[in-house]
């Protein structure tokens, strides 16, 4: 078995990663540090969680450890998709450079431009930073990248789907053409693999097997969910996923609740508070003063539920969660992988379950091919509850105020059974003739008599006409 000290890093460096507990190298670290370590570009391919932060920092470390830093000119940059998995690179890197003496700084959004400014000036040997804020500080001429020896893009994949694959092509052109670079992604997407084509020079490959398993500690469970009316579809999935947190009962000592939409969670963190659950949202709109708070509340056990978006399902190692509830199926396969990665770590036991809405089926068919297996399903909570009474009426009121009969749905044989045998008839209707001389008209066609005068209802004025012809 190989071990980090076959791998000719610097003395120093061996010494940090054994303080941290660390002998054996994984598959991606073992295949790219040693090209790396020769000045090679490395292209590696392998999912987050693999240890690809040290695959890269390990040997920048031992790189960098002679020579000097020139104010505003770093001499290393390391391209992070978002603010929380850049300041964990910048983490990685105090463990492991503790007995070497490099400067870093970290350019993230949300944190002050005064601050990393200061740091700029005075020179650092390593740049940490997103790609936003970065071309933030080079537009306002507070940053130089000519003097950039070693280049890393981490989670290239990931940046491909934020939309920041035009600032990646624009910071290379930044950059000197000597460099060297070390190209990380979980897939090869054709930006990507065009990206690779143009800015790495005959690049070392190392291909680990991609992740789309699932741990074997973890036990996974799907209840799939329909609403009883579409207005009220928000509301009782919530409902839902309460249910299921009541469920797991002690065993659920915190949880991180994923969502696919930075709204819904903030909907969803206000509802569980509203129930009294310990719970806060984190996404891309929070400042990063809030995001960080929030992550310190939740690692350190103060805040128990963590609704997030897909910003907390990549890179960030928060231990001992111990469930993941998907109140989404994700749109990406590989981002189901990613959520409940962050239970069941290190070997302990983690459970994730999953809310699926008849829409969701589809992506719920990407995420069982890709893990090869199909999620037990499991029944709703709330399937023996009876659905509230609506505004019917009971039979008490209806008692009260009669409403008006209907007419009868049964056949016409079983009307007449049902009826009494000694109903009376009803009375015939009188002939056309009757009625005819009823109201005083005469029948020229049938016959019979005929009526003679006009009554005594006779106006005056009309006798009196009848009385002139006559006298005449």
């Amino acid at each position: 078995m190989t071990k980090f000290s076959d791998l000719k890093l610097s003395p120093k460096v061996l010494k940090a990663i054994d303080e941290a507990g660390y002998e054996s190298p994984t598959p991606i670290q073992a295949g790219a540090i040693p090209p790396a370590l020769e000045g090679r570009d490395v292209l590696g391919i392998a999912q987050t969680g693999t240890g690809k932060t040290a695959s890269f920092t390990l040997p920048m470390i031992s790189a960098l450890a002679r020579g000097r830093a020139r104010a505003r000119m770093p001499r290393s940059l390391v391209l992070c998709p978002t603010r929380e998995l850049a300041a964990q690179v910048a983490e990685n890197f105090d463990v492991y450079a503790k007995h070497v003496k490099l400067t870093k700084a970290l350019l993230i959004g949300g944190v002050s431009f005064k601050e990393q400014d200061q740091l700029i000036d005075r020179g650092v040997d390593v740049l940490i930073a997103t790609p936003g804020r970065l071309l933030d500080h080079f537009e306002r001429g507070k940053l130089l990248l000519t003097g950039v020896q070693i280049m890393v893009v981490d989670e290239a994949d990931r940046m491909l789907d934020m939309g920041f694959i035009p600032d990646i092509e624009r910071i290379f052109g930044l950059t000197p053409f000597t460099r060297q670079t070390l190209f990380f992604s979980a897939t090869m997407a054709p930006e990507i693999e065009r990206i690779t084509n143009t800015f790495l020079s005959n690049p070392e490959r190392i291909e680990v097997a991609r992740q789309a398993t699932t741990s074997e500690t973890i036990t996974q469970e799907l209840c799939m969910f329909k609403a009883s009316r579409r207005d009220r579809a928000a509301s009782e999935k919530r409902k839902l996923l309460r249910a299921l947190i009541e469920r797991e009962g002690e065993k659920c000592t915190n949880a991180i609740i994923f969502c696919n939409r930075k709204t819904d969670v903030d909907i969803c963190a206000k509802s569980l508070k509203k129930y009294g659950y310990n719970a806060a949202p984190i996404h891309g709109d929070l400042d990063q003063s809030k995001r960080m708070e929030v992550l310190d509340g939740f690692r350190q056990g103060t805040l128990q539920f963590l609704c997030a978006s897909d910003v907390a399902a990549r890179g960030l190692d928060i231990p001992n969660v111990s469930h993941v509830f998907n109140f989404d199926v994700p749109g990406h396969a590989e981002d189901y992988v990613h959520r409940i990665g962050r239970t069941g770590r290190a070997g302990r036991e983690g459970k994730a379950v999953m809310i699926c809405e008849p829409r969701d089926e589809k992506n719920l068919d990407a995420v069982e091919r890709l893990i090869e297996k199909e999620i037990p399903r499991v029944d709703s909570p709330l399937k023996d509850e009876k659905p509230k009474r609506s505004r019917a009426k009971t039979d008490e009121e209806k008692a009260e105020k009669p409403t008006r009969q209907r007419k009868s749905t049964k056949p016409k044989d079983e009307v007449v059974e049902a009826a009494p045998a000694e109903q009376p008839k009803p009375e015939a209707k009188p002939e056309r003739n009757d009625r005819n001389k009823s109201r005083g008209r005469g029948n020229t066609r049938g016959g019979g008599n005929k009526v003679v005068g006009m009554g005594d209802h006779l106006p005056e004025f009309i006798a009196k006409s009848f009385d002139e012809r006559r006298a005449g």
